[in-house]
């Protein structure tokens, strides 16, 4: 371990507080774009035990943009069905969305151990981005220029392994590190949070559940009768039944009034209500535990140099998969600013957005999931009588069936209007603060490629079958090459201009000319308003800033105005930024 004692201070770009998924995610973004991070983790060791088992195709979209995407979706299931079953398994209805508007499956299953090991292994490619193991925040002390992280030795907890030699108490050996800013992504119980007195505002569900998690001790035994993920609606005692990567399962037993702890995780009760689904012989238990969940947020996301992110800004309850999912979407939204800030393009005011954009879709994620888990979990038998009458009549009429089997009921990707970085939502600019679709794109070589790979992680401005750089003033062009800007002329499929070299078309390096091979975007685009000549001016995150048909000038104008940089700044890392 890297000895950082106070008389030997580093200065890092960014500290991140916390190896999880979130913590792990936004590690990759910095990474990837030359900035200076260093992680502090209090575990000695890797903690190894499944938690989320599921995430959407929103957070593989970010998962692509820290570079990861396609190899940890190898190890995951996907476009599986999620059902709502009686509590024999007739099935009462269906989540099982169609299409790919974000260019990847919208339900995937996953082992998180699986899915941290990678994104660990994957940290090694950055001479950039250094790990401390066994090192537990303390304290902290900020001023106008950065932040002191003041870090211990630490043995690790009950969640992770001990070290096989823990430093006694006395020898708590503290240590300090010094970043420009600081992100807590160190869980539900934060020391970054506690430590700056930020309160959570929401509610503690008392009810206790009990999570077992399995693994086929042989592939081909054990789960061929099980091959969707099961909310089981049984009055006397919701199931949850969800399928893992790998022959790994988990179980989930809401406890009834009365039952202890100690009695839900014997050997004995864990075998008797695993006998109702599965042959417990053919499985290796991995895990059991009773545990509770909350429905939180915190009342502040930034407290100066410092912000939080995943478990420690807010919690979900896990009936929309959302958790985990969540912090992914913090580290995307957050991670591109931090990069823009530090690298001279953004005024700090721009992190000022983060808590802006992310807190009500967080906050509608965890209502959505509370639902979600008073429908499965109703135990008086009047009342789960009448849900299931419910949901036949919605099966029974098919427009009403396909909001439920489409999951129209999701919180969206979009930003609340007025409270985010871009142009106000009105007619002109109807998905200004929503996250544009990813679309299979054909590139000059006649290969397909999807959207985010040929925009990088730069903002972009895209124009719909027109050069986007026509018409904008040398002033504008000058500004957005200085921040990395990629042009994109984006036509509908087989509607390429065509013409004789030397008479018609010349190659322009600095213009990707594509087609939408699968007409995607055609109408993303005339749901704005748009058919033809649009001009779409994207952050580096996916989301729209703003749109128009022949203004180009203003829209530049106005990033330049809310990115509150008077005289860009070409940092020394825009080579690498602009290349990714």
């Amino acid at each position: 371990m890297e000895n950082l004692n106070r008389s030997n201070r580093l200065i890092y770009d960014v500290a991140i507080i916390g190896l999880g998924p979130a913590g792990l995610t936004l590690a990759h973004i910095l990474g990837k774009r030359g900035l200076n991070v260093i992680i502090l983790e209090k575990e000695p060791v890797f903690y190894g035990n499944a938690r989320a088992v599921y995430t959407d195709d929103e957070c593989l979209r970010a998962f692509q943009a820290a570079g990861v995407a396609d190899e940890i979706h190898k190890d995951m299931m996907f476009d599986i069905p999620v059902q709502f079953t009686y509590e024999d398994g007739t099935p009462l209805g269906q989540y099982m969305p169609t299409g790919t508007p974000n260019g990847w499956p919208i339900v995937n299953f996953l082992y998180q151990p699986y899915l941290e090991t990678k994104l660990s292994e994957k940290l090694g490619q950055y001479d950039n981005v250094k790990v401390l193991r066994g090192r537990e925040f303390r304290s902290l002390a900020q001023d106008p220029e950065g932040v002191t992280v003041y870090h211990i030795a630490s043995e690790g907890t009950a969640y992770g392994q001990k070290s096989e030699n823990p430093k006694p108490k006395e020898q708590e050996d503290e240590q300090s590190i010094r970043a420009s800013f600081v992100v807590g992504c160190d869980g539900g119980r934060s020391k970054v949070r506690e430590f700056l007195n930020i309160k959570l505002k929401g509610k503690n569900f008392p009810e206790p559940w009990l999570v077992v998690d399995l693994r086929q001790k042989n592939l081909e035994l054990g789960l061929r009768h099980l091959p969707y993920f099961n909310f089981y609606c049984d009055p006397n005692g919701p199931v949850v039944s969800c399928p893992q990567p790998d022959g790994f399962h988990r179980f989930e037993f809401r406890l009834k009034a009365g039952t202890s702890k100690e009695h839900m995780e014997r050997p004995e009760t864990i075998r008797m209500l695993l006998s109702k689904h599965v042959n417990p012989d053919h499985f290796e238990i991995k895990r059991r535990l009773v545990y509770t969940f909350n429905g939180l947020v915190a009342e502040k996301w930034k407290d100066g140099r410092v912000l939080l992110a995943g478990d420690a800004a807010h919690m979900t309850p896990q009936f929309m998969g959302q958790g985990m999912s969540s912090g992914i979407r913090d580290a995307f939204n957050l991670g591109w600013k931090l990069i823009e800030v530090i690298d001279g393009r953004a005024n700090e005011k721009l992190l000022d957005t983060y808590q802006n954009e992310r807190y009500f879709h967080a906050k509608a994620m965890i209502q959505v999931s509370t639902i979600l888990k008073d429908v499965v979990s109703l135990e008086n038998k009047f009342l789960a009588t009448l849900r299931n009458g419910i949901l036949k009549i919605i099966k029974s009429i098919p427009s009403l069936y396909k909001i439920f089997q489409e999951g129209k009921f999701k919180p969206k990707p979009k930003y609340k209007n007025g409270k985010y970085f871009g142009l106000p939502r009105n007619s002109a600019n109807r998905h200004a603060g929503t996250l544009i679709p990813q679309p299979d794109l054909q590139i000059m070589d006649g290969t397909n490629k999807k959207m985010d790979q040929i925009i990088g992680n730069s903002f972009a401005l895209i124009g719909q079958g027109i050069d986007p750089r026509e018409g904008l003033s040398d002033q504008s062009l000058s500004f957005l090459n200085s921040i990395g800007t990629k042009y994109i002329t984006i036509y509908e499929k087989g509607r390429r201009p065509q013409g004789i070299r030397g008479v018609g078309r010349d190659f322009d390096s600095d213009l990707s000319e594509v087609e939408d091979i699968y007409s995607l975007l055609k109408p993303w685009f005339y749901e704005a308003g748009y058919k033809k000549n649009a001009l779409v001016l994207l952050r580096p995150d996916k989301f729209v800033f703003g749109m128009s048909r022949s203004n180009g000038d203003k829209l530049v104008e106005e990033l330049k105005h809310q990115l509150g940089v008077i005289s860009p700044v070409r940092n020394q890392r825009l080579k690498s930024f602009v290349g990714v």
